[in-house]
């Protein structure tokens, strides 16, 4: 089993729909400082899709997804 990074902050975006976990995940990473860790968890299944598209055009690292009982949880790390 890997390990689970670390998280400076956690995002509970449980019961939102599209887009509202990445936006909230937009806001949350900018109070941060750069290589700092987010932790989301969603209940959103279309958050996969947009957390992967986020990472790769924003910069930042999806360091680790988890899908589990419908819910999602992922590790981003600022650019």
């Amino acid at each position: 089993m890997t390990d689970i990074p670390a998280c400076d902050a956690e995002l509970d975006a449980r019961g939102l729909n599209c887009p509202l976990p990445l936006l909230k995940a937009k806001l949350e990473l900018n109070r941060l400082a750069s290589g700092a860790v987010l932790k989301v968890i969603a209940t959103d299944a279309g958050s996969q899709r947009d957390f992967r598209a986020f990472a790769r055009l924003a910069g930042h690292e999806l360091l680790r997804e988890e899908e589990g009982g419908g819910v999602f949880r992922y590790w981003l790390k600022k650019a």
